[in-house]
């Protein structure tokens, strides 16, 4: 998962390949209260891992249900809807898939209960959720705002005679967390009875579903009533599946719609999910295609092509695909006029107000919008000329994340930001790297920082820092040389130059592989033996063989990956990557790199004494500023930075500033 402040990401030229989704939020959190409150021990198979599940695997624990986990396996032992714990404060999050149906389970069972979330969470109205179960005998008590949370929930006098009244119109998650809660207490039918018209009726349907498979079938009159029987009783199933999220998938059935094959490939398989999944998102097939996508579907996969292009404009009424309609909001930019969106009043009380975050982010990107109270239109930019780069801002909504990641692929080719880019933690933690795993860009726009410099100048360390900051890809082009030496020496091989073919046949056969910071031959990790005084030495002798270096060019340039790479060395910008947009030469004087070195030498066990190490520095900079091939000098266009005086943070920052200043946002 990407942790960085931003994520860019480069113009995207192509996608093709398959991808594996995880499990779905709804049914993953449905079915781990269930089987919680459930009698017998569960088992769950692909359980969705992000901070939704683990918030409801933390209010279990909590509550004193037995939770054993293993990957995505979990195995729960029910409660059977009595509590161990029976007072308790649970921080929810943003988890309205966790705070609404934790709040009526609790407060039909009773307790002494605070339940709380995020300052988003306590802008999301429950009041509708607390009506009802208050119609119920529930006690419950607002400890802020009236109609939000925190709520305070105690011990209930039920009465179950009269039907109990919910709104359907602001959010399913109420109706869901009542049909789920109720048959805990169903000592005869509880009739629920829908006012307005209900939203999202896919959810119902996933939450019906699920409770049958938990042994409640739940009566439906139309969408009006519902009728949980007298006697029902939640009884774990043993093993339970979870799908692959829907609403996920439609940023891949979406990719698949916009973009040409590529590296012999053909389209986007989605591999977790297929047509007929219980889930309501996956009708978002049907949008996709009226917009123009072709979709073939199998026992648990999609196959999505690129059909119509330009995309077809439409007016849909979206009510039954409430999440994934975001996706077709970006999907807009793409289409032949105004796409219209309609019945989507339930974004606004989402992890932000969708509607409103949705117009403003398009209009950053140059689409004309405009939005209403319950839908949303879409014009896209009228030519390439009209398309901005655009910092996308996330409103910690991993959806509105993951969206806009597809206006990477317009046809002005202008880099897209992502703010917050961890956000997708929410539903899909690995989102960015499954969407690199597909996606292609020409080589000239994955963006590349050199930061060249002198032995012991820092810039191993200035440059692994600053592709964590950016979430690039880490290049140490002086390891690929230290290993070289190092795996020439254990072969029995002199570092001369009578040697050199032998040495390139050895590099061409070694299994060498970046982890982090670490850097791994086969199975073993040489981090620490490639950094000794010897291996810097024997790096120097190797790097001077002509055919040696040549050898190495391919594989470095290798590390140009998306969404960018930091690469450091001492031909970075002059021989590797000529065309990077940044390059730094980082330097300090002789004395202070000796200083530094000796330090690390000393807190190692290794003697070493002050005047040695500057005499082998000044050396080792004689020899590589004078060899014929690419000798150690600054590029024409690089920026000069002697660190002599400046910590590495101040060094990083000056580098990011620098780096900034290059972006078009």
């Amino acid at each position: 998962m990407f942790s960085t402040a931003f994520l860019d990401l480069p113009p995207l030229a192509h996608a093709a390949g398959a991808v594996t989704l995880p499990g779905s939020k709804s049914i993953s959190n449905r079915v781990l209260l269930l089987a919680a409150m459930s009698e017998g021990t569960t088992t769950i198979h692909d359980l969705l891992d992000s901070d939704d599940t683990r918030v409801m695997l933390i209010a279990l624990r909590t509550l004193g249900c037995a939770v054993e986990q293993s990957g995505a396996i979990v195995k729960i032992t029910g409660l059977g809807g009595k509590l161990p714990n029976d007072s308790a404060k649970l921080f929810l999050g943003n988890a309205g898939t966790a705070m609404r149906p934790l709040t009526a389970a609790l407060a039909v069972v009773g307790g002494d209960f605070e339940l709380s979330g995020v300052p988003r969470m306590h802008e999301r109205p429950i009041g509708d959720l607390v009506d009802a179960l208050r119609q119920l005998g529930c006690a419950i008590d607002y400890l802020g705002n009236e109609g939000y949370p925190p709520l305070k929930l105690g011990a209930p006098a039920l009465q179950l005679d009269a039907p109990i009244k919910v709104r359907g119109d602001v959010s399913s998650q109420f109706l869901t967390a009542l049909l789920m809660a109720l048959p805990l207490v169903a000592t005869k039918d509880i009739v629920i009875e829908v006012v307005g018209e209900l939203i999202s009726r896919p959810y119902i349907e996933i939450t019906l579903n699920l409770l049958a498979r938990f042994g409640v079938q739940v009566r439906r009159d139309d969408w009006e009533r519902f009728t949980i029987p007298a006697g029902a009783k939640l009884r774990s199933p043993g093993d339970i599946h979870v799908e692959a999220d829907a609403s996920s998938a439609s940023y891949f059935i979406a990719l698949g719609a916009l973009s040409t094959g590529a590296n012999g490939h053909n389209g986007i398989k989605i591999q977790g999910v297929g047509a007929d999944s219980i889930q309501g998102d996956i009708r978002f097939m049907e949008a996709a295609q009226a917009m123009g996508a072709k979709i073939e579907s199998g026992p648990n996969w999609l196959h999505i092509q690129r059909g119509a292009w330009p995309l077809k404009a439409i007016d849909l009424d979206c009510n039954h695909i409430p999440d994934a309609a975001m996706t077709l909001a970006v999907m807009a930019l793409y289409a032949d006029g105004t796409t219209n969106l309609r019945n989507i009043a339930s974004w606004r009380v989402k992890e932000t107000d969708r509607i409103a975050a949705m117009a403003t982010e398009l209009r950053k990107l140059g689409a004309t919008v405009v939005e209403g109270q319950d839908y949303i239109q879409v014009t896209p930019p009228s030519g390439m000329a009209d398309w901005k780069a655009a910092s996308i801002h996330t409103y910690d909504d991993h959806r509105v994340a993951m969206c806009f990641s597809l206006a990477a692929f317009n046809p002005a080719q202008v880099p897209v930001r992502i703010e917050d880019p961890k956000c997708v933690a929410k539903t899909f933690p690995d989102y960015f790297e499954a969407l690199f795993s597909v996606a292609t860009a020409d080589t000239q726009n994955i963006p590349v920082i050199c930061v060249d410099g002198p032995t012991a100048s820092g810039k191993g360390t200035l440059a692994a820092v600053l592709a964590e900051k950016l979430g690039y890809h880490f290049l140490d082009s002086g390891s690929l040389y230290r290993i070289t030496g190092l795996a020439a020496s254990r072969a029995g091989i002199a570092l001369e130059a009578s040697n050199e073919a032998a040495i390139v046949a050895l590099l061409q056969s070694l299994p060498i592989h970046f982890e982090g910071s670490h850097i791994w031959l086969a199975d073993e990790d040489v981090s620490d033996a490639i950094r000794t005084e010897e291996a810097g030495m024997n790096a120097s002798r190797v790097s001077a063989f002509p055919a040696v270096r040549a050898a190495l060019i391919d594989l470095q340039r290798n590390f140009r990956k998306l969404p960018g790479l930091v690469a450091d060395g001492r031909d970075m910008g002059t021989v590797i990557f000529p065309e990077a947009p940044l390059k730094v030469y980082l330097t300090a004087s002789a004395a202070c790199r000796a200083e530094r070195r000796h330090k690390q030498l000393i807190s190692k066990g290794i003697p070493a004494t002050l005047d040695g190490l500057r005499a082998d520095l000044e050396a080792r900079d004689a020899r590589d500023s004078s060899r014929t091939v690419a000798p150690l000098k600054p590029a024409q266009d690089a920026l000069l930075l002697d660190n002599s005086d400046l910590t590495v943070e101040a060094s990083v920052q000056t580098v990011l500033d620098w780096w900034q200043s290059k972006q078009p946002f």
